[in-house]
């Protein structure tokens, strides 16, 4: 049976393998796969009392669509030296250079050019630490703005969503924000802090974002249509 020490992920062989997530869910009624549209990610949700040996051939029964699923989501860039990533909203060369850390210089984003195995995840800290320090400022001048404070700030790297505020007045965003234009992380951080006077969607909530902010369509239609290139960015592969 589905149990303890089994393995949360399987490996679907062929040209090229697939790494499958496998998650097991007391709530599923039946075995479902999913690729997500936003990086790609493959997972099996499993019913409590589906046996391994079930999973892996469901999984190989459905390995046609999963393919053919894969193959129309948009392919994943591995951020590295001589590669390229999004900051702000422009597009810059990951260019080795005698640097301690990575800068913006120009059109380029320069990275010690020793050890450049380790490219990625200093690139990575970079975007966080721009992330962090733009959006602590957009937050700080919006709830004022609004007159009410706020608890802590939170970077994370979520996918189901840009940003959220918690009942205690808690401020999530993702970090990959800081690779979207200026305006559209502006527009995502008046949002939250909106939602500290107004915990919901209703028509004085969005009045809210619009006193903070000002008209926020064009910035909203932007991350439904680009957002999922946020995400198209690995930094860990």
């Amino acid at each position: 049976m589905w149990g303890r020490g089994l393995p949360t992920h399987l490996i679907l062989d062929g040209s090229p393998a697939i790494e499958v997530v496998l998650k097991q869910s007391s709530r599923a009624k039946r075995l479902s796969l999913r690729v997500s549209g936003l990086d790609g990610r493959v997972s099996l949700t499993v019913p409590k009392g589906v046996r391994l040996r079930e999973a892996e051939a469901f999984l190989r029964e459905k390995e046609a669509w999963l393919r053919a699923a894969l193959a129309r989501n948009p392919e994943r860039v591995v951020v590295r030296m001589g590669g390229a990533v999004l900051f702000r909203g422009a597009r810059y060369a990951v260019t080795p250079a005698p640097v301690r850390a990575v800068r913006l210089e120009g059109s380029a984003l320069l990275a010690p050019q020793s050890a450049p195995e380790k490219t990625a995840t200093r690139v990575e800290a970079f975007l966080k630490l721009q992330a962090r320090q733009v959006l602590q400022d957009a937050t700080d001048r919006y709830a004022a703005a609004l007159g009410r404070p706020y608890g802590r700030l939170t970077l994370r790297d979520t996918r189901s969503r840009w940003g959220s505020c918690s009942a205690e007045g808690n401020l999530n965003y993702s970090w990959r924000l800081i690779m979207a234009p200026p305006k559209v992380l502006e527009y995502v951080a008046a949002h939250e802090v909106a939602h500290l006077a107004e915990m919901n969607h209703s028509p004085a909530f969005w009045d809210v974002v619009v006193q903070l902010y000002g008209p926020y369509e064009a910035e909203r239609g932007w991350l439904r249509r680009h957002g999922a290139e946020l995400h198209r960015y690995r930094f860990n592969d």
